[in-house]
């Protein structure tokens, strides 16, 4: 059978048996248990209840020649599936190959309109030997472990004065750390300037990005209507149209989104600081562009390629806080930063490829729609063994809640008689 079609609990002891879940994190995962209500309490403020999601797997995605298990968390069927869809093709031709930058995080301490622009520029620029003191003092700690400081800019913006620093949070997403170094050299500037800084924190912009490229061979993208080339082709023509239209291209970034989004939930990162990150790369140039490409190369291959800053950490935070978060990120791998990077990269760039062959090929609806059958089913009351059988009833019809509904009262009339 294939893994879609096992139960949750041989899923689990599957991935068990080949290495990639311990027997603790199958037990952990197997009760989906609640947060504690001391956990909880202490995550949020005015905490009420606890919100639960599915947690899924995608499974095989082949990231510099070694095969992830990566985590998804999210409600949307379609998402799982087209990213597994499309780890098996870029399986088949080798995988994806990714590269990650060094892990910075920009901080930004700000001056509003001081009175000689230029000679406060200078002043800061003159401070460099002690702002570094003064960082390394802030964040003894990241220090010690190899981080730290380790670049320093200062710019003026129209009638703002920015003093820019780039941080090494080691294996930390490091917004704390980042923080907690602007303050303190934000606090030491004032006195050199003779004003307080307008604003001294750090920015979900300004990363470099993480690359992920693919080769494949036209005829590993055939569907059962269409050849692979013509796929291949169709690809390549929806990337160019997105590059010129950012309908198009707001649309092509969010399908990328689904997976990433998904994968960074699943660690217990920040999802709306990658995100926010992400959306302001495309738009880098002045006009929102699509964050990943396609194009034939002159042999027939189709060539993919994606670049994004993914701010994201492996330690710390809610990562080291939920207990799911921890078996998530062993169930990736996910040692530092890099390989996080990396797997995340590759993941947008398969998931944009199972949307855009779908588009190339039958459409996104018929199959979007078979996939929330089960939702429908769900949301019109059913349970238990009900749920599969509406989702059949589905599946040979109309797709529409009124549909799913009249089902179930079908069906639990025959049940009574």
């Amino acid at each position: 059978m294939k893994f879609y079609q096992l139960t949750p609990d041989e899923r689990r002891k599957l991935l068990v048996d080949q290495g990639h879940l311990t027997p603790a994190d199958a037990a952990l995962l197997a009760q989906t248990p609640m947060l504690a209500p001391d956990v909880a309490a202490h995550l949020i403020e005015n905490q009420i209840g606890q919100f639960a999601l599915p947690l899924g797997v995608v499974q095989d995605l082949v990231v510099n020649g070694q095969a992830v298990q990566v985590p998804l968390v999210t409600e949307e069927p379609s998402v799982v599936a087209a990213a597994n869809n499309g780890a098996r093709i870029a399986a088949l031709n080798g995988g994806v190959t990714a590269t990650a930058p060094l892990h910075r995080v920009i901080g930004e301490v700000v001056f509003d309109a001081p009175v000689d622009l230029d000679r406060a520029a200078a002043t800061l620029r003159a401070h460099e030997p002690e702002i570094r003191v003064v960082a390394a003092a802030a964040h003894p700690s990241i220090v010690r472990r190899g981080g730290g400081l380790a670049d320093i800019a200062v710019e003026r913006l129209g009638d703002f004065l920015k003093l820019s620093l780039s941080i090494d949070p080691q294996a930390a997403m490091g917004a704390n750390i980042v923080n907690t170094i602007c303050e303190a050299v934000a606090h030491a500037a004032a006195a050199w300037l003779g004003q307080a800084p307008l604003v001294a924190i750090l920015t979900n912009g300004g990363g470099a990005a993480t690359v992920a490229t693919v080769k494949l061979k036209s005829a590993t993208l055939a569907t059962k209507d269409q050849p692979g080339p013509a796929i291949a082709a169709r690809i390549a023509r929806l990337s160019a149209l997105a590059q010129v239209d950012e309908d198009r291209a707001v649309t092509h970034n969010k399908g990328i989104m689904n997976g990433i989004s998904a994968a960074v939930l699943a660690t217990g990162n920040d999802g709306r600081a990658v995100a926010a990150g992400v959306h302001a790369f495309a738009a880098t140039s002045g006009r929102y562009q699509p964050l990943a490409t396609w194009r034939l190369a002159a042999n027939g291959d189709l060539c993919g390629r994606i670049a994004l800053p993914l701010q994201v950490g492996v330690v710390g935070g809610a990562t080291g806080a939920l207990p799911v978060a921890q078996a998530a990120m062993r169930l990736g791998g996910y040692r530092d930063v890099a390989a996080l990077q990396t797997t995340l990269a590759a993941l947008g760039l398969v998931q944009n490829l199972a949307a855009l062959r779908a588009l190339a090929g039958p459409g996104i609806q018929a199959g979007h729609m078979r996939l929330q059958a089960n939702a429908l089913a769900i949301a019109a009351g059913a349970t238990g063994p009900e749920i599969a059988a509406v989702a059949a009833g589905l599946g040979a019809g109309q797709m529409s809640l009124a549909r799913a509904q009249a089902l179930l009262a079908a069906q639990r009339k025959d049940d009574e008689s």
